[in-house]
């Protein structure tokens, strides 16, 4: 299993990161409806979706491998007066008890390993989950053009290491669509999309998964 790599949140310029995806608002309003209560932010970033959900009043539990993006997320719990549990570490292991939480987020994160990697994380992801707890995750598609391309170290039939900022050495697992229900097999799915984003000059295709513990 290959080491993860934390992004370098210096060379991010851009406020997306900052502001809360689309999709989000979405599992937030169906979750609060389920009465659901302890969420986690699997590989939060700088906190953008951790914010959102403190802020409709569930106990947030944020998890990231950047130091640097969990302080920036510390400052703004601090200054929106909101209690959020942040921790550091590795997604591959998590520090939580068995069947922790009602619900769970991974926005654009899981991907960044390898095959055996990302084996493990979805493992992680089932053992904290409650049973009849959701999700919603995202994963890199094969469709994307950065999965072509021939100057990125490939380390297996999957998996590849970008060499730009901010994701240098940072490793990508794409799928396709065969390999995302294999990986979510033991869970049972209500919902996949498979979305392209297409900006100035290249583009990127993701799946969209929505599912919950059996």
């Amino acid at each position: 299993m290959v080491k993860s790599k934390e992004w370098n949140w210096e060379e991010v310029k851009e406020n997306f990161w900052n502001v809360p995806s689309e999709d989000v608002y979405y599992y937030v309003n169906r979750w609060k409806s389920k009465e659901y209560n302890n969420f986690l932010d699997l590989g939060c970033g700088l906190g953008r979706h951790s914010i959102l959900f403190a802020q409709n009043g569930f106990e947030t539990y944020s998890f990231d491998l950047s130091q640097d993006g969990l302080d920036v997320l510390k400052k703004k719990a601090k200054d929106d007066n909101l209690n959020i549990d942040i921790k550091l570490g590795d997604i591959n292991s998590l520090p939580y008890e068995t069947s922790s939480f009602d619900c769970l987020l991974a926005y654009h994160v899981i991907s960044h390993t390898d095959t055996k990697g990302i084996i493990k994380i979805i493992s992680e992801i089932n053992r904290v989950l409650k049973s009849g707890g959701e999700f919603f995750v995202t994963l890199c598609s094969k469709n994307s053009p950065s999965f072509s391309k021939k100057n990125y170290p490939r380390i297996d039939d999957n998996t590849i290491i970008k060499i730009e900022e901010p994701e240098i050495d940072v490793p990508h697992f794409y799928s396709n669509l065969e390999d995302v229900r294999e990986l979510l097999k033991d869970f049972h799915i209500i919902r996949i999309r498979h979305i392209e984003d297409i900006f100035n000059d290249t583009s990127s295709w993701h799946y969209f998964i929505h599912g919950k513990k059996q």
